[in-house]
């Protein structure tokens, strides 16, 4: 099972209900960026990275698709059979961006499930559990009004409540703290959420001022250093959420005993697979963590959620999912829903979600052998048009040649390509280091494929 072609979609997510508020910002619309890699054979298999704005973390929905962009090209004719194989070659085309090959990583586990007949959970460990506890996000807001929402959520069945927190004065969180535990009281467990925005001086505060209320305090502080000046100064668990930011950070937290349990996001760790080994991690210290994302539609909940069944549930805080925060789905036929506080594991093969045809219109790009890419406003930035070029020429100039077609494909013979590359350089003055590259790897591919008759040949003889 090799990759035919690779498509990047957009999908704009505006938050139900108009503001999602953080400590550090306040989001009203969130761009997602899926990936859909086709085989020779005609599987698809999808992934998704969602960014929430450009300062939560160090991610945004350009820079995945810059990244994705940069690797691309260089997983076309790759074979899906090993993912850590796979991931290799990621990394030999781009170093980091973690979030955005995690939208590969999701769509060749999508493909290997659906291969095999089996869902991803299974290719994850196996599953523990047909269903998870989802938990509620509680958004920053005042006292009285927490409160009331996390009453109703609890009597929707939540069995647990994040409580946003920060970037306003001490007083206010610590009464919010107050009067969501007069309202849920022990009927949920609660995670207060600074999201990074207090001083140390300040959790210190709010955690005495709250002492007699069971919560975990989750990433407080900016820095993993700051945190870890708590221990031993505060009373609750402390969780580390966005400090995890690659595994050897998990790995340095649990060594130095700085946390007590982790808010873990599938796309900022670099994927499933990078996840399942912060997972064992987690299992062999019992410590207790979450599996969710910052923001996506049914792909990353799917992803998200096979991973959680995985996970001992007596250490599982819980998957979120953002179905409360927006409206429809890709999948309208097998949504990611949250039941009574929890969430049916898919059985299907694979994610065992499938966007409906045209949800997300044409493609931003397409990448693969003899595939023409369109330059979209995104990209645009990277290659912008020649300002010498005429009309024709620049319109010309807005596709991209990747490679010869295979066979069995509709035949492009190398003079035609030749002519269509050198079509789109009318003009410019000087051959493009991209296009020369692009060449390369074709003429290498070629050669390969050569070598390797030949060795057969000789072989057979």
């Amino acid at each position: 099972m090799r990759v035919d072609r690779i498509n990047v979609y957009s999908a704009q997510l505006p938050v139900k209900g108009g503001v999602y508020r953080m400590a550090s910002d306040d989001v009203e619309s969130l761009d997602s960026t899926l990936v859909e890699i086709v085989t020779e054979d005609g599987l698809t298999g999808w992934g998704e990275t969602c960014p929430i704005g450009p300062v939560y973390q160090p991610h945004h929905a350009l820079g995945a698709r810059a990244a994705i962009a940069e690797i691309a090209p260089g997983l076309i004719d790759a074979e899906i059979a090993s993912i850590r194989l796979l991931a290799k070659q990621m990394d030999e085309r781009l170093n980091g961006h973690g979030y955005a090959k995690a939208a590969f990583d999701m769509a060749f586990l999508d493909l290997l499930g659906q291969k095999l007949g089996v869902p991803v959970s299974t290719l994850l460990g196996g599953a523990l559990t047909d269903r998870v506890p989802a938990y509620y996000s509680l958004i920053v807001g005042p006292p009285d009004e927490t409160a009331r929402i996390a009453a109703d959520k609890v009597k929707a069945g939540y069995p647990r409540l994040q409580v946003k927190i920060g970037g306003r004065n001490l007083e206010e969180d610590v009464a919010v703290v107050h009067k969501v535990w007069e309202a849920v009281g022990y009927k949920a467990r609660i995670a207060v959420d600074g999201n990074r925005g207090l001083t140390i001086a300040s959790a210190i505060h709010l955690d005495r001022l709250c002492h007699a209320i069971p919560f975990v305090f989750e990433q407080p502080c900016n820095t993993m250093d700051e945190v870890a000046t708590l221990k031993g100064r505060v009373t609750h668990p402390v969780y580390l959420d966005e400090s995890t930011e690659d595994q050897n950070a998990v790995l340095r937290a649990i060594s130095m005993g700085i946390a007590d349990g982790f808010g873990f996001k599938v796309t900022r760790l670099g994927g499933l697979t990078k996840m399942t080994t912060v997972r064992d991690l987690c299992a062999i210290r019992s410590l207790p963590h979450s599996c969710d994302d910052a923001w996506g539609g049914d792909i990353i909940a799917a992803a998200c959620v096979h991973l959680a069944a995985t996970v001992e549930p007596r250490r599982m805080e819980g998957a979120w999912i953002a179905q409360e925060y927006i409206d429809g789905h890709f999948d309208r036929k097998n949504p990611v829903v949250i039941e009574k506080g929890f969430i049916a594991v898919p059985q299907r093969p694979g994610l065992g979600v499938k966007p409906e045809p045209g949800t997300f219109g044409k493609p931003l790009a397409t990448y693969g052998f003899g595939w023409r890419q369109p330059i979209t406003s995104w990209a645009s930035r990277i290659v912008p048009p020649h300002p010498a070029l005429s009309g024709t020429q620049r319109e010309e100039r807005q596709w991209m040649m990747i490679g010869p077609r295979r066979s069995g494909s509709v035949p492009m013979s190398s003079g035609s390509a030749r002519a269509a590359c050198m079509a789109t350089m009318s003009g410019t003055g000087a051959r493009p280091r991209w296009r020369s590259i692009a060449r390369r790897r074709c003429r290498s591919r070629q050669t390969m494929r050569c070598r390797e008759r030949a060795r057969s040949t000789a072989r057979m003889c």
